[in-house]
């Protein structure tokens, strides 16, 4: 199982007058030490303006892991309210300017790009707005080979829009807030067992509990939906540490690779790992949930 940055980190301890390179190295090396793969530059999503290919290689360049591309997705970018009458022909004029950027950035030989939406909590039933971000989105990967393509929502809740509207274009996998918004758990269930999904489950609070009890227990659930598997399922932050002081930050990320690597590890070391409060033979934890027979294993029940 692999761990993973949704959003930023803060700016790394250097002097104030370290080259952008430096930043990003330090960055990176932050990630690497913690366990993630893939990392990012640490960086916030970058806008469609950025040229994505070159912020990419000059990451790639710094490690030997697999590095991804955070890029900041259209309907967000063009949101400014839907009263704005220009903002639906804003945002597909982004979409399709970010196509040719997203071309650039796979056959340069970036492994994964990662389109943040946050702006997707507010489509609720707005029939519209479904269909803007439908249609930006299946204009944003029309024609993108090569690179593993994932849809982010952090911030909130987007069930709301339905899977019909949030998985309309072909993404390869599917990250979502869980923290801010646990109704996301309602995508996951329905997200088809082909694709991947990406529990943001570990809070950017600096004073939460972050032990690995509950980040198992969302990477069981989510592997456990749709006949998915652990094999396509991920664990990440839920939003940006960048508000964080680092050292908080760093801490967080080794709390979030150490859950990676526990849950590789035979039952008997993870359950001694564990709160024991936290096992039990219904534990989604150990991956040990035992489903209702209407379906799936609701996942407000309580795992002990």
């Amino acid at each position: 199982m692999f761990a993973t940055l949704l959003g930023a980190l803060p700016r790394p301890p250097l002097p104030v007058d370290a080259p952008r390179k430096a930043l990003v190295e330090a960055a990176v090396r932050a990630q690497e030490s913690a366990g993630l793969d893939p990392v990012t530059d640490g960086g916030p999503p970058a806008p469609t303006e950025r040229d994505l290919a070159r912020i990419w290689t000059a990451t790639h360049q710094l490690t030997e892991r697999a590095v991804k591309q955070a890029v900041l997705g259209p309907y967000t970018a063009a949101h400014g309210g839907a009263a704005n009458p220009e903002r639906a022909g804003a945002t597909l004029y982004r979409a399709t300017a970010l196509n040719a950027a997203l071309r650039e950035l796979s056959a340069a030989g970036c492994p994964l790009i990662e389109i943040h939406e946050p702006a997707a909590t507010a489509i609720g039933s707005d029939e519209a707005e479904r269909a803007l971000f439908r249609e930006a989105h299946l204009r944003l990967l029309d024609g993108v080979e090569g690179a593993h393509l994932s849809l982010a929502l952090t911030g909130g809740a987007a069930d709301g829009a339905g899977i019909e509207t949030v998985l309309a274009a072909p993404y390869a996998s599917l990250a979502v807030d869980l923290i801010a918004g646990p109704d996301n758990w309602r995508l996951v269930v329905e997200t088809p067992g082909d694709r991947g999904i990406i529990c943001g489950a570990l809070s950017s609070v600096a004073d939460s509990d972050d032990g690995p009890e509950l980040l198992l227990w969302a990477a069981a659930y989510a592997a456990s939906t749709g006949g998915r598997g652990p094999a396509r399922v991920g664990l990440a932050s839920a939003s940006s540490f960048a508000h964080l002081p680092w050292d908080a930050a760093v801490r967080k990320l080794e709390r979030l690779g150490e859950a990676a690597r526990l849950a590789d590890e035979p039952l008997d070391t993870r359950m001694q790992a564990l709160d024991p409060r936290a096992v039990s033979s219904r534990s989604a934890a150990l991956g040990r949930v035992d489903p209702r027979p209407s379906g799936h294993p609701d996942p407000g029940d309580d795992p002990t």
